[in-house]
C-alpha cells in the first residue's frame, strides 16, 4: 500500500444536496457534496461551507437553511448551482426552480427535488478552510412517488453522488464531470470557480460568529 500522501479528507463518493437559503429576503441555492447526518435524535444535519460562499451569509442572518437532495435528472442544475454565485446569478430563475416554502420563510425548498428538509442552525464553527453549520431538522418533504409503503424509497429518488470530478448515480453511471455540465443551464453566466483550500483562524469550539 502507497502511503506519504499526507491526511486528506478522502472519503472515495459524497452526496449531493441542494443548499437554501434566504440573503438579505431573497432565495438562494448552493450546491455542496460535504455534508452529512450528524444526530438521529435530534434528527441533525451537518453541511460544510467556504467561508465566501453567499448562502453563507444568509444562513447566518436568520439561523436557518434547507437541505433539497437532487436526483440524477438534476445532474445539470445541481452543477450549476456549485458554479455561479448567488450574489451574481438569480439560480431560481435560470434553473426554473419550483420554489416553495414550509413553516420557515428562511428556509426556501425546491419542488423538483424529491426530498427536502427545513433546518434550524444550532451550531456553526470555523474549521479553517470551510465552516461547519449544524443543523436540527424541524420538517420534511418527501415526494409522494418516491415512498414505497409510506417510506422513503432511496431507488426512487436516484440521489446524485460525486466521487472525485464526476457525477454518478447509486447504479454506478458516470453522469457527467463537475464544474462542467452545469454551463449549459445558461452559457455566458459569470462563473465562481473553486478558491483555493487555505486554512484560516480558527475561532474557540463552539463560537458562532
Amino acid at each position: 500500500m502507497e502511503s506519504g500522501k499526507g491526511p486528506l479528507p478522502i472519503l472515495g463518493v459524497n452526496p449531493l444536496v441542494i443548499v437554501g437559503a434566504q440573503v438579505d429576503g431573497k432565495p438562494d441555492f448552493a450546491t455542496l457534496a460535504w455534508t452529512g447526518v450528524a444526530c438521529s435524535a435530534p434528527p441533525c444535519i451537518s453541511i460544510a461551507l467556504q467561508p465566501h460562499r453567499h448562502s453563507l451569509k444568509g444562513i447566518r442572518q436568520n439561523m436557518a437553511f434547507s437541505i433539497n437532495i437532487p436526483s440524477t435528472d438534476m445532474v445539470k442544475e445541481t452543477d450549476y448551482c456549485g458554479i455561479v454565485s448567488g450574489a451574481v446569478e438569480d439560480k431560481v430563475k435560470d434553473c426554473h426552480f419550483t420554489l416553495f416554502y414550509g413553516e420557515n420563510r428562511n428556509a426556501p425548498f425546491i419542488g423538483e427535488c424529491p426530498v427536502n428538509h427545513a433546518c434550524a442552525v444550532i451550531q456553526i464553527l470555523n474549521l479553517g478552510s470551510h465552516v461547519l453549520v449544524v443543523g436540527r431538522i424541524v420538517e420534511t418533504h418527501v415526494s409522494s412517488d418516491c415512498l414505497t409503503q409510506g417510506r422513503p424509497d432511496t431507488a426512487k429518488i436516484k440521489p446524485l453522488l460525486t466521487a472525485g470530478m464526476n457525477y454518478y448515480g447509486i447504479d454506478a453511471r458516470n453522469l457527467g464531470v463537475a464544474f462542467q455540465v452545469g454551463k449549459t443551464i445558461k452559457p455566458g453566466a459569470q462563473l465562481n470557480p473553486p478558491r483555493p483550500l487555505r486554512e484560516t483562524p480558527q475561532r474557540p469550539p463552539g463560537s458562532m460568529p
